[in-house]
């Protein structure tokens, strides 16, 4: 989930990148890093006297906690390995470890230790991470966190920057999963949640950066991450109608709360799917190697010249504002209901775009 945050957005700068910026804009960077800030889901370290690349994150689950998102240990476990997990598939890294921070409060139920146990043994055998190592504290609250690795052996980077006006857009598979998970669990708790349990696409994201000009995950919502590839990109996008690329689940969730589809898109919390731009010419070759590995990949869209979102909504295109989307949760402190009123103010001030 995105953090929010009192801190005013610089100029040009979502409110979270700003805080990053306040946080590590000073720091000291290692003249072995290929990536810049924000540039990619993972930090990219060129191994010396080698070609290949070492793909480093890091994340925790503490806001999902904190807020009741997250209250099944076994989920809270299978989702500190795949938050990690999606970050490498998004830079197209092979696995080859995780490391594991984990607080674990005096009075964890043994049976809720087991499960939260299980989900991490379920994940990394899933998602072909060795537990490398970590640290295990006792603390007041439930936090647990990760660090995992991977190697690009080749050293052929795939970062958030790249994608140019004519490439496709593609979703590695359905999109709005995460966001009616979210909706049900923070907003409407009398209806029963869609089964949640992603795993990562690791093997797809390995495949995408043979091809791929940009690439990332959807860690924070589809529309957040359009709104970053568009910032570091400096391109736009035209995205197909919600109803041809939401999943069934996430579109009957929409529909069952009167809510317009493309807020299952919105976020701040996704389905770790991973977004991509293929150039023209490299489609066909693309989607040969997808089917191969028997992988459909959903196309959603196509890139613009113009660094504006445009959506398909009943027959016309709108124009979205990706920013204002993006910023909505922090703006409203974090407040389910209040960011859900932002959209609705978003959804109403929506005008009219010629076709992408």
């Amino acid at each position: 989930m995105s953090t929010p945050s009192p801190l005013s957005a610089a100029p040009g700068l979502p409110r979270e990148v700003a805080l990053l910026e306040r946080w590590a804009g000073g720091s000291p960077r290692s003249p072995l890093q290929c990536n810049q800030r924000h540039e990619s889901d993972a930090e990219l370290i060129r191994l010396p006297g080698s070609p290949s690349v070492l793909a480093l994150t890091t994340d925790a689950i503490s806001e999902e906690i904190e807020s009741g998102l997250y209250a099944d240990p076994y989920l809270i476990g299978w989702m500190t390995v795949m938050v990690n997990a999606s970050d490498l598939a998004a830079v197209g890294a092979a696995p080859l470890g995780i490391l594991l921070n984990q607080t674990l409060p005096a009075d964890l139920r043994d049976h809720d230790l087991d499960a939260l146990q299980r989900g991490i043994r379920d994940a990394c055998t899933v998602c072909g991470l060795p537990v490398l190592g970590g640290d295990t504290n006792v603390g007041a609250r439930l936090h647990m966190g990760a660090c995992a690795v991977g190697l690009i052996a080749d050293g052929r980077l795939l970062t958030r920057r790249g994608a140019r006006p004519g490439d496709r857009l593609f979703a590695s598979g359905p999109l709005g999963l995460g966001g009616a998970f979210a909706l049900a669990r923070l907003l409407r708790p009398n209806v029963a949640p869609p089964p949640f349990q992603p795993a990562s696409r690791l093997g797809e994201g390995q495949i995408v950066r043979r091809f791929a000009t940009c690439c990332m995950d959807t860690s924070d919502g589809a529309i957040a991450t359009l709104d970053e590839l568009s910032r570091v990109s400096g391109v736009g996008f035209g995205l197909h109608a919600a109803e041809e690329i939401l999943h069934p689940a996430a579109l009957g969730a929409a529909r069952a709360a009167g809510l317009p589809p493309w807020f299952m898109l919105a976020g701040p919390h996704g389905e770790f799917e991973l977004l991509f731009t293929i150039p023209e010419p490299a489609i066909t070759a693309f989607r040969a190697e997808a089917g191969a590995a028997r992988w459909e990949p959903k196309e959603i869209g196509v890139v613009s010249a113009q660094s504006e979102m445009r959506v398909l909504a009943n027959g016309r295109w709108l124009r979205l504002d990706t920013r204002a989307v993006r910023d909505a949760y922090a703006e409203a402190g974090g407040d389910p209901r209040a960011y859900l009123a932002r959209l609705v103010t978003i959804n109403a001030t929506m005008t009219p775009a010629d076709t992408p």
